[in-house]
């Protein structure tokens, strides 16, 4: 029972902190997208990789049970393979969205958010927890 309510309070946690690194990833694509007038392949790179970084400090920090004895830099590591994994289907995504079916920037942004995001859950759940109890061992 206590396994289940610690992942609840992980998945809460993990959505809060989502959110928030979410906002920023979607304020900076519109931002540089529809202000600037940069290419949306382009523009989710850059908003991908700050939300990235910002999602990580926190992750680390709230989210999961990383043991603070492992090297912070394989941490990152682990997370950053995922977060550029993440970044390839987001930009699939989205570019099925725009290019193929035709849909608003915007649109295409929050389906791949909502698909990619369930990536993220499950691989940093497994790798970030996982990897560091077998790396110690």
């Amino acid at each position: 029972m206590k396994n289940w309510k610690h992942l609840f309070a992980q998945l809460v946690k993990f959505g809060i902190v989502g959110v928030l690194a979410t906002l920023i990833d979607w304020v900076i694509f519109y931002l540089l997208t529809n202000i600037i007038n940069i290419h949306y392949g382009i523009a989710t790179a850059i908003s991908f990789l700050i939300s990235t970084v910002f999602n990580y400090y926190l992750s680390v920090k709230y989210v999961f049970d990383v043991d603070s004895s492992t090297s912070k830099k394989r941490n990152f590591v682990i997370f950053l393979i995922f977060s550029i994994i993440g970044l390839g289907l987001n930009e699939l995504i989205l570019w099925i969205c725009i290019e193929k079916i035709r849909l608003y920037n915007m649109i295409g942004k929050i389906i791949a958010t909502g698909l990619v995001m369930i990536f993220n859950f499950i691989t940093r759940k497994i790798f970030l927890e996982k990897s560091m109890k077998i790396i110690k061992k």
